[in-house]
């Protein structure tokens, strides 16, 4: 028998740890387990990981040889900084003398980080004159800050990012002490000292608790036989390896919505969409924007950091979201859940207990307001209503949905309810879903503007346990396709198994030059090459901010056998329904305009008078780009320059003595660069030619751009 090769991702939520073992191949489920996560026990919730792992694999007879590839997502850096379990914070700065030194002391002198919780990370300064940092130097102010009872340092030199020696004499002495260190100028390249210290600061935070969660987890997943490196989920939605993490352990922040994501994106092929991850409690909503989740840096405690991860929205509403009610009808939908106020969903009571119920008004926690609904049974027990119960009355929930329970036990449960406020349990049902829709339908609406999402391209992907609950109702409010798929309870430990390894460099550099694009690609690709990805398989998309003269490489490549192809090859009918169904028109209406070895661009007429929709298909069926009015076209690499100068006037929109350049996609073989926002045309030349630089002028690529005109 052929030794298979086996994927396992694992993701530790609040409440459950859940790994999926995936084959390789065919991206087949071959394997799932599930564990209460340990947060008590002596070895945190690495125990949760181990035990999730090996159930998965001896339940369905994996051997461990086969595991090619392991992945886990983890809570502990947001819940570390939600709870306050975090480090005092030793901040060194280094600079010169007089006034350059005495901006750059003001600004490495980070007041202690409110969290936004009522915790805080407690910092202690000390500031350094460049010429004066020596070991002698460095060892006393370990000793001083040490003594005012920092646990971890930080490192922070103005302008480190240009020259970061003595930020690493400092790490090198106080790791000679057993002393964790933040290098301000590694965990980020961009300029702006407050910022990237404040980043390095609420990195070193939480190293000594990450730390000991690494080195828990590796030494489990050895005992357990697998000798491939153990890769951890990045809050972008990449993974990176286990020495990586070690350093920068912020960058894990959101980890858990980014596998969902990911598994959203390739589990459903998902292009274009908002992405809801529907728990209990909260729910999470984030952008798939032409097969990329949207990434932005992310906000700690109200503080700007340069620590990049998905653009996600949390609400405090969810599936078990409890109702607040007066006479007059329902007041509010959340923030406190069922499992806050420690009763069952009515839904999911048997229905033979629900006897005389009776609708009473409570508090859930000290300062909540007083008028929480639960019901009395006549057996004394007490249960709650929550959306989960409505959306069942009304029908929304299938059988083979998570959420999906008993009707009829909800209607009864809701009927002393209905009673209360003189109206049908229907209408209370409603009532309570557009509660929860009145919030959600603010922030699909202000992704759509901010990421300029066509809405006749935006469907719904709902993953998590409870989104059964809430997207079937906002999907017919809002005219919008929704999808849920079969393994949405398990999607972000799909995400997991399916991750990339991610890598991105940053750089703030006014006029850039072909050298200074070609260098930062291959810094980027190496960094993704070090932490484990294939060589061939690492691709790097540069993108330029005109306005603020940052450059970002990503970088992203496949680890081991996973830069095969993954899945069959669709045919040109079946690329062809996909792309039909994504633009709404009859599959004879769909055009194929041209194509290349591995991607099929196809056209139909568009909503707006004499626009042409255009999707490019890749042959696994993802939509890599879908846009209302677009052209494409086949060129060698020689005529590239000539094509896109002709789309950038002919395809320019003018609007109140604005230029809205259109965005431009290259297409390489079965790379998708996407260069949408440039808006210097001879900076998207140099770009270009950056990419094109190694192949022949004869060679072909595909072109194609779309007027902006949101």
């Amino acid at each position: 028998m052929a030794k298979r090769a086996i994927r396992v991702g694992i993701d530790v939520g609040g409440t459950h740890t859940k790994a999926v073992a995936i084959d390789n191949a065919t991206h087949e489920i071959i394997g799932k387990g599930s564990v209460k996560t340990t947060h008590d026990h002596p070895s945190g919730v690495a125990q949760g990981v181990i035990e999730a792992f090996k159930l998965c694999l001896t339940k369905n007879n994996i051997n461990p040889e086969d595991v090619i590839f392991i992945a886990h997502s983890t809570t502990q850096a947001t819940n570390a900084l939600l709870e306050g379990d975090v480090a005092e914070v030793g901040v060194i700065g280094i600079g010169s003398g007089g006034l350059g030194g005495w901006l750059a002391k003001k600004q490495t002198k980070i007041d202690d980080i409110d969290l936004g919780t009522g915790r805080i990370i407690k910092t202690h300064h000390r500031y350094m004159k460049q010429k004066e940092v020596n070991p002698d130097t460095i060892k006393k102010t370990i000793t001083e800050l040490r003594d005012e009872g920092a646990g971890v340092f930080v490192a922070s030199k103005a302008f480190g990012v240009d020259d970061l020696t003595e930020e690493k004499e400092i790490h090198k002495l106080a790791d000679e002490h057993g002393i964790p260190v933040s290098v301000a100028s590694e965990i980020s390249k961009l300029y702006g000292l407050t910022r990237r210290t404040r980043t390095a600061t609420i990195n070193a935070s939480i190293l000594p608790k990450m730390l000991e969660t690494a080195n828990s987890t590796e030494g489990s997943v050895r005992q357990a036989g697998i000798q491939v490196p153990l890769m951890i989920m990045r809050g972008d939605g990449g993974v990176m390896g286990i020495d990586e993490m070690r350093k920068r352990p912020v960058l894990t922040m959101l980890s858990g919505p980014a596998a969902s994501v990911v598994g959203a994106l390739m589990y459903l092929r998902a292009s274009n969409g908002i992405y809801f991850e529907v728990g209990g409690t909260s729910t999470n909503i984030g952008v798939i924007k032409n097969g990329r989740p949207a990434v932005d840096y992310s906000i700690v405690g109200g503080h700007p950091t340069y620590i990049s991860s998905l653009d996600v929205r949390v609400l405090g509403v969810a599936g078990g979201s409890m109702v607040r009610a007066s006479r007059e009808g329902i007041v509010d939908v959340g923030p406190r859940s069922a499992h806050i106020g420690g009763m069952p969903y009515a839904v999911f009571t048997p229905i033979e207990e629900i006897v005389d119920p009776q609708v009473e008004f409570f508090t859930p926690r000290e300062g909540d307001p007083d008028d929480y609904v639960y019901i009395k049974l006549k057996n004394g027990k007490k249960i709650t209503i929550t959306n989960s119960c409505a959306a069942n009355v009304l029908g929304y929930v299938n059988p083979e949905h998570y959420a999906y329970g008993n009707a009829e036990a909800a209607r009864k449960a809701m009927e002393p309810l209905a009673n209360y406020m003189n109206k049908t349990v229907e209408e209370v049902a409603a009532e309570i879903l557009q509660k929860s829709y009145e919030k959600i339908k603010p922030v699909i609406e202000e992704f759509a503007e901010k990421y300029k999402l066509e809405k006749d391209q935006i469907s719904l992907v709902g993953v998590g346990g409870g989104c059964a609950s809430l997207m079937p109702y906002t999907a017919k409010n809002m005219e919008l396709e929704y999808n849920i798929p079969e393994n949405a309870e398990v999607i972000s430990s799909i995400g997991v198994a399916l991750a990339m390894i991610r890598d991105v460099v940053e750089r703030v550099i006014p006029s850039p030059t072909k050298k200074d694009i070609a260098d930062l690609k291959k810094e980027a690709e190496g960094m993704a090459i070090a932490n484990g990805a294939v060589p061939d398989s690492v691709e790097v998309q540069i993108e330029i901010d005109s306005q603020t003269n940052k450059v970002t490489a990503i970088a992203m490549g496949s680890s081991e056998v996973q830069a095969t192809d993954l899945l069959m090859a669709l045919s040109e009918e079946e690329a062809k329904e996909i792309a039909a169904k994504s633009m709404g028109v009859p599959i004879g209406e769909a055009e194929l305009i041209t194509r290349s070895d591995v991607i099929y661009v196809f056209s139909a007429k568009g909503k707006k008078e004499g626009a042409k929709q255009v999707r490019i298909i890749d042959k696994k069926g993802f939509i890599k780009v879908q846009r209302g009015d677009a052209v494409a076209e086949k060129c060698t690499v020689a005529q590239a320059q000539e094509v896109i100068g002709q789309m950038w006037e002919t395809l320019a929109i003018f609007k109140s003595d604005i230029k809205l350049s259109p965005d431009i996609y290259l297409c390489i073989g079965g790379k998708v660069l996407d260069y949408t926002g440039m808006l210097d045309k001879e900076q998207l030349y140099m770009v270009v030619d950056t990419e094109l630089a190694t192949m022949e002028p004869h060679e072909e690529i595909i072109i194609v751009g779309a007027k902006n005109d949101l």
